[in-house]
């Protein structure tokens, strides 16, 4: 029986079904078979600037094994995929959920109408690189953290996903830790007190008096990991999770993290100066909460960004330590 040949593709916009004379083979090697005249610099180059779907999804890795019966397309119009931002990886994603790496200085939500390249953003960008309808599913927000915090960030897309989370977050059931560098010798602790808005100087941090209006009880718990030159690394476990409470917690304890440009004014006041840091050294390292429709656990870890890790060692610390 004589092979069936594969159907030629042009420099024009085509598509196909892969045959079982392609399972197996690289992407590269299934397009040039159809792309007569064409080399394999040329059909690498196709993949890589986002002009091949397969299955409907930007393919750019033109090394990847395939499939017989997966649909491929050529499109030459398709835009050059822009590259993920630094820092930015989808960590678990599924039909209700998704959580991601969010790097240090993209916020969390928009504040205003107009802002933009938030975390929000950095999702539906990369919901369009892989080829999907970036506006067709909704996100809510039902997590956050700090603008000058990397790490794991969840989000709901479906309300019954969002009611459920919302819920798992406000009695606090999720467990969450996260590494942090603060100044001086810090010691294993558990920090308790009652958050407010103003602390009487213009920020927040723990009310004189348990019963003042708007008062929460917040409750961090820090496990010393190394002692650095003039710093120390430290996991952080919140047992709560108000507004900026680790960095209220251990400023006010004499420790403010390195990176700190808010809650330092105590560490000045005492004559003190802050260590040199590119960024805020603290990172949501562990999320682990139940799935909300199946109630699967979901438990994910996040190794430290390149600048916190970068930081680190200029401090005197390892990566080795994280």
């Amino acid at each position: 029986m004589a092979e069936r040949r594969a159907q030629p593709v042009g420099v024009a916009d085509g598509d196909f079904v892969l045959d079982e004379s392609d399972a197996g083979t690289t992407l590269a090697a299934a397009l040039r078979r159809r792309m007569e005249g064409r080399s394999w610099n040329d059909v690498r180059r196709l993949v890589e600037t986002g002009k091949v779907r397969m299955n409907d999804v930007v393919a750019t890795d033109a090394a990847a094994r395939v499939a017989a019966g997966a649909r491929v397309a050529v499109v030459m119009a398709a835009p050059r995929p822009r590259p993920e931002v630094p820092g930015f990886r989808v960590a678990f994603e599924d039909g209700h959920v998704v959580i991601i790496e969010k790097p240090a200085g993209v916020t969390s939500v928009p504040y205003e109408r107009k802002d933009s390249g938030t975390a929000l953003d950095l999702i539906r960008a990369h919901w369009r690189r892989a080829g999907k309808r970036a506006t067709a599913t909704p996100l809510y927000t039902v997590h956050r953290i700090d603008k000058d915090t990397s790490g794991l960030l969840c989000f709901a897309k479906t309300r019954l996903a969002e009611r459920a989370l919302h819920d798992v977050f406000q009695k606090h059931a999720a467990s969450r830790e996260y590494l942090a560098v603060a100044h001086g010798a810090v010691e294993s602790r558990r920090i308790e007190s009652m958050l407010v808005a103003d602390r009487g100087d213009g920020i927040r941090g723990s009310a004189r008096r348990p019963t003042q209006q708007g008062a929460q009880r917040a409750v961090t718990h820090v496990t010393t990991l190394r002692r650095l030159r003039a710093s120390t690394l430290v996991r952080v476990r919140l047992e709560t999770g108000r507004t900026h409470q680790i960095r209220v917690h251990l400023s006010e304890a004499g420790h403010p993290l390195v990176g700190e440009t808010v809650y330092i004014r105590d560490l000045l006041r005492a004559g003190g100066t802050p260590l040199p840091s590119p960024r805020l050294l603290l990172h949501a390292a562990t999320l682990g909460l139940p799935h909300p429709v199946t109630g699967e656990p979901i438990e994910l870890a996040s190794t430290p960004p390149e600048d916190f890790l970068t930081a680190l060692e200029a401090l005197g610390g390892s990566r080795a330590d994280v």
